[in-house]
């Protein structure tokens, strides 16, 4: 589908393009300052409150064409899926995990599992770590929004988006990636925020909703099951081991900052999913047939928005993207480069750098194969949370106690493949015949399995 953007958005994009190349150039290394490993990964642990509220909310909300798909098919059941849940397990995170995160002067999340239960349990988190934060869900979005405005090629416009969002990542590291991520905070907020009061005006107000869309637009279900519901409260667990989440509060000036961080966030979230929610539905009661439903945003933005508004709300969709391809790309590549291949042998700081910088290229292009492989945003986000929640949930939370529960690395190391592999074997019988088996979705036989696991050792532990 192909729509023509008017000269003033086209500058407009322009700007905003180059204004973040510059943001990210900001982030480097300041003149003088010898290359660490800590400055590259952590910023030098110089986070301030404003800065972690700005980059954790624009990192964690990447998913924008898929909440819009997501409220176009199924209303403001979109909130009871992909907003309460989050804020519930990223408030646990803040009142529980964040300040003693950051009180043990880790670098990542598989440090954890390292100091508990030794080396090899932590790159096999490590790699799973990996497969979790490659951003593909988000280059296929960004590809998703070129198709639909310049008909690229699906494949260019993904290659485009892991480019572009990685180019000053490899140059500043962390720093980069703060500071263009508020710009992007600046950007999603503005374009969303514009968006509405536009709806309003042309369309109308809450009657006009309820009088165009079906009923069960409106209940807590959207037409789909509650085992369907109920399983994405369990995908949100993740968030209690997202190495976003864990790499901001080792970055923070303070424990203070760690915690306040997030629970300051909570409420800019709730206030993004309200504005994008609404949007999900305008778009269904004004365009109910659109073949790509995760096209809803631009399909309705193209009937409402004026020229220079339009472009504001495409680059409000551009940075709510690109902000989590810069973060996940640059988590990837630390999990790989620093977590796998240093792990197994030690390097100097200026070895991690490097391989992290090589690790960036693996993580951009492995996230290009996969958003090309499977082409919805939602599925992509369900398959990969599955995994790696059963996988790491338990294990790294276990490493909060005040003593390992198991002493045997090699039981620690299967606790973590083993719930892991279960869900992944249930995710690949679906890709080949379409159901899952036993009609389970696959996060449920993986927690299952790590739950009798943990089980087991928490009565040696105990006993």
């Amino acid at each position: 589908m192909l729509k023509a953007l008017n000269p003033i958005d086209v500058i407009i994009i322009a700007v905003f393009l180059a204004f973040q190349l510059y943001f990210g150039s900001t982030g480097r290394r300041r003149r003088g300052e010898k290359p660490t490993a800590l400055d590259y990964l952590l910023g030098g642990r110089r986070l301030t409150l404003p800065a972690f509220v700005m980059t954790l909310v624009a990192t964690w909300y990447g998913g924008v064409l898929g909440v819009g798909e997501y409220s176009y098919k199924y209303g403001i059941s979109n909130w009871l899926v992909f907003g309460i849940p989050y804020y519930l397990w990223a408030a646990v995170f803040a009142l529980f995990l964040a300040r003693r995160a950051r009180r043990t002067q880790f670098i990542s999340l598989p440090d954890h599992l390292a100091q508990s239960y030794g080396r090899a349990p932590a790159v096999t988190a490590a790699l799973i770590v990996f497969v979790m934060t490659v951003p593909s869900a988000y280059v296929l979005q960004f590809g998703i929004i070129m198709q639909f405005f310049w008909n690229w090629p699906l494949w260019w416009g993904v290659a485009l988006g892991a480019v572009l969002s990685v180019g000053y990542i490899l140059v500043g590291g962390f720093r980069a990636d703060v500071q263009t991520n508020k710009l992007q905070f600046l950007a999603m907020f503005g374009g969303f925020a514009l968006f509405l009061p536009f709806a309003l005006s042309e369309l109308g107000g809450w009657s006009y909703l309820t009088s165009s869309l079906p009923a069960s637009y409106f209940t807590w279900h959207g037409g789909n099951s509650g085992w369907y519901i109920l399983s994405w409260y369990f995908i949100a667990m993740d968030t209690l081991i997202d190495p976003a989440f864990y790499q901001r509060c080792y970055a923070a000036e303070s424990e203070q900052v760690a915690r306040r961080g997030i629970l300051w966030s909570i409420p800019f979230w709730i206030v993004f999913d309200f504005l994008t929610t609404s949007a999900g539905l305008y778009a269904r009661a004004a365009a109910a047939n659109l073949p790509d439903a995760q096209m809803s945003y631009p399909a309705l933005a193209f009937k409402i928005l004026p020229p220079g508004v339009m472009g504001l709300f495409f680059i409000g969709m551009l940075a709510t993207v690109m902000s989590t391809i810069n973060s996940f790309t640059f988590l990837a590549a630390i999990a790989m480069a620093r977590d796998v291949v240093c792990r197994l042998k030690p390097a100097s700081d200026r070895a991690v750098i490097r391989a992290t910088r090589w690790g960036l290229l693996a993580s951009m292009l492995l996230s290009i194969i996969l958003a090309l492989g499977e082409r919805s945003v939602i599925a992509l986000w369900r398959d990969l949370g599955s995994i790696g929640t059963p996988a790491l949930l338990l294990p790294v939370l276990t490493t909060f106690l005040r003593k390992p529960l198991t002493r045997s690395t090699r039981t620690a190391m299967w606790w973590i493949a083993v719930p892991g592999g279960i869900s992944a074997a249930w995710v690949i019988w679906h890709a080949f015949t379409g159901h899952y088996p036993l009609g389970l979705e696959p996060i449920f036989p993986g927690l299952v399995v790590s739950v009798g696991i943990a089980s087991v050792l928490w009565t040696r532990w105990t006993g």
